[in-house]
């Protein structure tokens, strides 16, 4: 059921836009719905999906490596017609014989590889078949049972530590993910609010164009009555003129803002589709200690910090296991046989094993090994620092968002009531200005803070909103709902 709701919420954005395509008026959009619909539909989205789904292959075969595997080798057809060396064991000489030979060979095994010591076992059977044409022979060997073991001692055991990394790096794409469709919102905010601000201004032009044309017409029978001047009449067809411009650039960069939003959103039937401001601004205050607690406890960073802090210390122990004496067990035990005919080769067979170490120890490398173990441990002290002071800012830029956007709700509120101050001062003066009570300048002066306050409005809702989705960002967790963000991963394999 959570799954169905998830898809349906998803959907539904969709839908809307798709019924917009089809009426004749305008339906309105709001920002959830943008957001879900960028979540879904973008290219960012698509990137971010795809780049979770190289994860988490990367993490299912690092899961394979650990189970066994079967595999099948050999060499078919092996055709060898030459001259090859001999030499008599009784005096030494060598001669060339003719060398004419079919060989075919086949090696089925189970492999299991041992995280925790680095080894391999091997459950093998062999055949091998060998023709001498020449000599009109046929040799045939088998091993229909060997059990392998390779056990380096003193080598850097590379698969103990990808145990440690692997799952901790696909944990991390998860967050990524989730944190990449936060990173959408926040985007999908700021290019909503460009259409919104230039859909303000664009609205706010119209209407001043309209109130000057009428003021215009008012003016010039004003002035065949004697009633008012020639300058402030030029004054008004100037300002209705300075209007008119400023509405065409207006339409054309609401126009510009639309196609980035909707562009983004990667909808094309867009005409009728109106952004909606999202006047309702949660009163939210947030506790800065309990922000760090859940980005700590849900964000990438601590474990990204973590992973970083494994591979520096992988580089150090490789380092160390590279230098010195190296010393391999090699091992294996089973049952072997060689016969001339197929059915004979696995009849009365023989014991087979094979026991040995092999080792290899530089004398003088000219302090090579000690300088990259040296290394491998500033390395490490380097990346230390660079995390102590990593979670720093880190902590920092909590304190700092949790109080600029604790702030936000009030700023908001003021920015409003000063937008509701501003019409109705706009209002009155123009009534003034119609009986002659104003001048053309105070006019003007009323006009341009009614649009200050509508821009600073909307400026102040954009700053909210995009605090707002980035702290969901920073902590994945939703402040309104008080729930950490979940995805369904299982939809993104489908």
């Amino acid at each position: 059921m959570k799954r169905i709701v998830t898809y349906l919420n998803k959907l539904f954005p969709a839908v809307v836009l798709s019924l917009v395509a089809a009426t004749s008026t305008s339906q309105p959009l709001t920002l959830k719905n943008a957001i879900l619909i960028a979540q879904e539909n973008s290219y960012d989205a698509q990137l971010a999906k795809y780049s979770y789904l190289a994860s988490y292959w990367a993490y299912r075969s690092f899961k394979a490596q650990l189970m066994p595997s079967v595999n099948l080798r050999g060499g078919l057809m092996n055709f060898n017609h030459s001259s090859v060396e001999a030499r008599n064991y009784e005096d030494g000489k060598v001669a060339y014989v003719d060398n004419n030979t079919l060989d075919n060979n086949m090696t089925l095994s189970l492999d299991q590889k041992i995280a925790a010591t680095g080894g391999t076992i091997s459950l093998q059977s062999y055949l091998y078949r060998l023709d001498q044409f020449t000599y009109n022979e046929r040799t045939y060997n088998s091993q229909p049972m060997r059990v392998s073991y390779t056990q380096p001692l003193m080598a850097f055991n590379s698969l103990k530590w990808e145990k440690k990394t692997a799952p901790l790096e696909f944990e991390i794409a998860q967050r990524k993910y989730i944190s990449s469709m936060q990173d959408i919102a926040v985007k999908t905010t700021q290019l909503y609010f460009d259409v919104l601000a230039a859909q303000s201004a664009c609205r706010q032009s119209e209407a001043s164009l309209a109130d000057r044309e009428a003021l215009y017409e008012m003016a010039k029978k004003r002035l065949q009555l004697g009633t008012t001047t020639k300058s402030e009449v030029l004054q008004l067809e100037l300002s209705l003129i300075n209007t008119r411009v400023a509405v065409r650039n207006d339409q054309l960069a609401l126009n510009n803002a639309r196609y980035e939003l909707f562009s983004y959103l990667r909808v094309s039937d867009y005409d009728k589709a109106e952004p909606q401001v999202p006047d309702e601004v949660p009163d939210l205050n947030i506790n800065t200690a309990l922000v760090a607690e859940r980005a700590i406890s849900n964000s990438s960073h601590v474990k990204e910090q973590k992973l970083q802090l494994l591979n520096a210390e992988k580089s150090l122990a490789q380092a160390k296991a590279d230098r010195g004496l190296q010393i391999s067990l090699n091992g294996q035990i089973g049952f072997s046989k060689t016969a001339s005919t197929f059915s004979s080769v696995y009849s009365k067979l023989r014991d087979n094993e094979i026991v040995g170490l092999t080792l290899s120890m530089p004398i003088f490398d000219w302090g090579v090994s000690k300088g990259k173990v040296r290394m491998a441990k500033a390395q490490l002290e380097v990346t230390k620092t660079q995390l102590r002071q990593s979670h720093e800012d880190f902590l920092e830029e909590i304190r700092r968002s949790v109080t600029r956007f604790n702030s936000q709700p009030s700023l908001c509120r003021d920015a409003m009531r000063a937008r509701e101050i501003a019409q109705e001062r706009y209002t009155i003066t123009l009534k003034r200005f119609e009986t002659g009570g104003v001048t053309v300048t105070e006019l003007n002066t009323a006009q341009q803070e009614l649009e200050s306050s509508n821009a600073q409005y909307i400026a102040q809702l954009q700053v909210f909103w995009n605090d707002f989705y980035s702290l969901k960002k920073l902590t994945l967790y939703d402040w309104v709902n008080n729930h950490d963000i979940e995805e369904d991963f299982d939809r993104l394999l489908k």
